[in-house]
Order: C-alpha cells, then sequence, then structure tokens
C-alpha cells in the first residue's frame, strides 16, 4: 500500500470500504505517482462523446488544463478505484452503458463516504465527464443542478488514466468483453 502515510489503517479502511461499496479494486498512492499530460486535453477537444462545450464538468467550461494539473498537485493522495462491466461482445453498447451507470452510481457512494470526512481537503473525478444529470443544465443556459455531486473526467485533468492503473497495481484492461471505468479521490491531510 502506501508507506509513511499519516494513518494508514485508516487509510486501508477506505479503500476497504470502497471495495464494499462495489468497486473492483481501490487504492491508495501518493498524488506523486499521478502522471499528467496536457495533451489529455486533445481529447476532450475531439468530442468523442459529445460532451465538449455542452457540460458544466467538462472542457473548456472546467477551465485550463495546466491549472487544473497543477490543482492535481496541490494534494497528498489519491484513492483510486475500478470497477468492470462484462459485455456481451466488443460491439455491447448497451452492456458499456449499463456499466457506466453502475460505475457513476459507485461515484455517488464514495463522494458521500468521502465528504462525510471534513478535515480532507478533496477532489472527486470519475470516468468519462459527468453522469448526474441525463442532460447537463449547460446545454440550456442555466446553471449547474447538482453542483455535491457533479464529477469531471480524469482525462479532462490531464490524467494518463492507463498509467494511473498501473501505478495503482490495477488493469487498465481487465480481458476480453469488458469494459473498466476508474474514478480517483485525490485528498490532502489537513
Amino acid at each position: 500500500m502506501v508507506e509513511k502515510i499519516a494513518d494508514a489503517k485508516f487509510f486501508d479502511s477506505l479503500v476497504e470500504q470502497m471495495v464494499e461499496k462495489g468497486a473492483y479494486k481501490a487504492a491508495v498512492i501518493p498524488v506523486s505517482q499521478v502522471e499528467l499530460d496536457a495533451g489529455f486535453r486533445s481529447l476532450c477537444e475531439s468530442n468523442a462523446c459529445g460532451k465538449y462545450g455542452k457540460c458544466w464538468m467538462c472542457p473548456p467550461d472546467i477551465g485550463d488544463i495546466d491549472t487544473l494539473m497543477k490543482t492535481i498537485r496541490t494534494f497528498d493522495y489519491a484513492f483510486v478505484y475500478q470497477t468492470v462491466g462484462l459485455l456481451e461482445d466488443s460491439y455491447d453498447i448497451e452492456g458499456m452503458q449499463e456499466a457506466a451507470k453502475k460505475h457513476s452510481e459507485l461515484s455517488q457512494k464514495v463522494t458521500k463516504m468521502f465528504t462525510e470526512d471534513s478535515f480532507m481537503r478533496i477532489l472527486h473525478l470519475g470516468a468519462g465527464g459527468c453522469h448526474v444529470c441525463q442532460k447537463c443544465a449547460r446545454e440550456a443556459g442555466g446553471p449547474c443542478r447538482y453542483p455535491n455531486q457533479a464529477l469531471s473526467s480524469l482525462e479532462a485533468y490531464g490524467i494518463n488514466v492507463s498509467k494511473l492503473a498501473a501505478a495503482s497495481g490495477m488493469k487498465y484492461i481487465n480481458g476480453q468483453n469488458t469494459v473498466t471505468y476508474f474514478g480517483a479521490f485525490f485528498c490532502s491531510i489537513m
């Protein structure tokens, strides 16, 4: 696990709780092991997911990539978690959507778990942008409906998720006919 943390048993307990709540695997790593690359913003700008400029938690609305990467470096630890969904085949779009929904539900459980510990400064990032609302209020020009639940993506902050998985002792790809989603909860001990 992580060496020289203030309270290793407490951190281990949080990792165990993440798994109990539905994570396939979870781990805690120092933020210094999180690899950042501004080039990941181009993934967002290509708009493959269709949320660029249409979601408050996605670029360009979440801010400058360099500022976001500096923000990540202000934290001490990252609690990384993953979910793995089984698919009928590599074209099982419905299976991917169902796995994404389950990951989003887990992310909300994790948010509640960490916000109860008010002694930590926190930032929660998820998989592929925010999934709280079916359609973001941004599209209609309204404010975020659920700012305490909304999540930006790991990639939007410049995080290399495949290397994050490796640093956390997890597989980025978990076998044929599976889809894997990641989230991370960044925190600082105050």
